[in-house]
């Protein structure tokens, strides 16, 4: 368990509690609490940034539905849903409909945790000095990595169309406390919305300090993340040079094996920024689809002969799965109570070879150093050469069931199956709860 975020989340509570039993005789009973009252002090706004944690952890979030819905509906036919499930079985068969929970879900979380880190931002002019600069970056952090994905997934990729017309989410900058006619947003462009991303992501990297718990934002994930953000738009100098950054900081290494790299125990040198999970908080819902019943998971994503021929002999990663019920799984969320990975180092060197790669270029390294990097680490053969294909090839070896699988597809215009890259199947509907209730909405073609 992470002793850090626990004592943030029991100094929250104890001052919560504290003040309660301070005035317990002292009681007025109130629906609502004021504005000024609700975030007066330092320790008000710190708690409402450990709430906004709190909602990017959520299983709706980054607790697993970002990223299996990447994958999901990325699949092309290297895994199998078979769960009961039919909100993420419509992810996987490509049959979202308006009304699929599961996606609905998700959009009132990444906007219930953007607003959280909203009410940060307005209140920063409550936090301690000594604090500011920190629980900016934090709540900006959190902010263009939720607005990231929401856009990546509700919105048509970068790139494909006109990114200034094209429609992208709904920007909300400044809390909403009591929702009105005047919260009723439009959904900003494609390119504004990046334009906000890289503007929170930009600015968090200023503002915070090398990692000490990857459970929290710090410069070193805002560097990951924007490394990620500017592959998406093949911006490959920014990428390479984002991921350089996290890479030459030497803040990180890679774990000695590919299979500690997803224990807890032992992967705590690679993660740049996860999930933290723990048997009181927290639900791991990648452990819940992708694990099989032995190991506490329903076994709805099961791995498929296809995916499994990618792998080499002696590729320790080709290896890494179980079988259960004549089924095979992935073995990277066996761990009911384990962290969720957001993004690791293994990542930033793939990152950095791609870019290199197309750049002719060997910022930090030659392309062809880090993939051996990270083959050496899965015990498969050194390559004496390396091209495009092969690099891009080592990613989806390595980053396998990561969340990655519809972005790398729509960025490298590749089908998936029978769909183009730019099919409107492969972009999440708006819910149609929000279509009904904000009349500014637009929902998107084909739907």
């Amino acid at each position: 368990m992470n002793k850090n975020i626990k004592n943030w989340l029991f100094v929250g509570a104890s001052a919560v509690l504290m003040t309660a039993c301070d005035s317990r005789l002292d009681v007025k009973p109130t629906q609502s609490i004021e504005e000024s009252a609700a975030l007066a002090t330092s320790q008000d706004v710190e708690v409402t940034l450990i709430g906004a944690y709190d909602g990017l952890a959520s299983n709706n979030l980054y607790g697993g539905a970002v990223q299996y819905s990447g994958d999901l509906l990325g699949d092309d036919a290297e895994v199998r849903f078979a769960g009961t499930f039919s909100t993420l079985d419509e992810l996987w068969r490509k049959t979202i409909t308006t009304t699929n929970g599961q996606t609905q879900a998700s959009w009132l979380q990444a906007y219930s945790t953007i607003n959280r880190a909203n009410n940060v931002l307005a209140s920063l002019d409550k936090v301690e000095a000594s604090k500011r600069a920190s629980v900016e970056g934090q709540a900006r952090f959190i902010r263009g990595l939720v607005y990231f994905d929401l856009v990546r997934l509700w919105a048509k990729a970068w790139g494909d169309g006109d990114n200034a017309t094209n429609l992208g989410v709904p920007l909300v900058t400044t809390p909403t406390r009591v929702v009105g006619e005047t919260d009723n947003r439009p959904r900003a462009t494609v390119a504004a919305v990046y334009t906000q991303v890289l503007e929170d992501l930009t600015k968090a990297e200023t503002l915070l300090g090398d990692i000490s718990d990857a459970g929290f934002a710090s410069k070193n994930a805002a560097q990951a993340i924007l490394a990620r953000v500017y592959l998406q738009q093949g911006n490959y100098a920014a990428a390479r040079d984002a991921a350089n950054r996290v890479i030459s900081s030497n803040q990180f290494a890679l774990t000695s094996t590919f299979a500690e790299a997803f224990a807890d125990a032992s992967n705590e040198s690679e993660m740049i920024f996860k999930i933290i999970i723990t048997d009181q908080d927290g639900t791991n819902d990648m452990n819940t689809f992708f694990a099989p019943s032995t190991f506490q998971g329903r076994g709805d994503i099961r791995i498929q002969a296809k995916h499994l021929a990618l792998y080499a002999a002696g590729d320790a990663r080709g290896t890494f799965f179980v079988r259960a019920s004549n089924n095979n799984f992935t073995a990277k969320f066996l761990d009911q109570y384990g962290d969720v990975p957001v993004a690791r180092l293994a990542e930033m060197y793939l990152i950095r070879a791609e870019a290199n790669q197309r750049l002719n270029t060997t910022i930090g390294a030659t392309p062809l150093a880090d993939i051996n990097r990270i083959r050496a680490r899965a015990g498969a053969r050194a390559l004496t050469t390396v091209d495009l294909n092969a690099i891009l090839a080592e990613r989806k070896l390595e980053l396998a069931f990561e969340g990655h699988q519809v972005h790398d597809a729509k960025r490298l215009k590749r089908n998936i199956g029978t769909l183009v890259f730019s099919d409107n199947k492969l972009v999440v509907p708006i819910p149609q709860r929000e279509i009904d209730t904000n009349k500014a909405l637009v929902q998107n073609p084909g739907y």
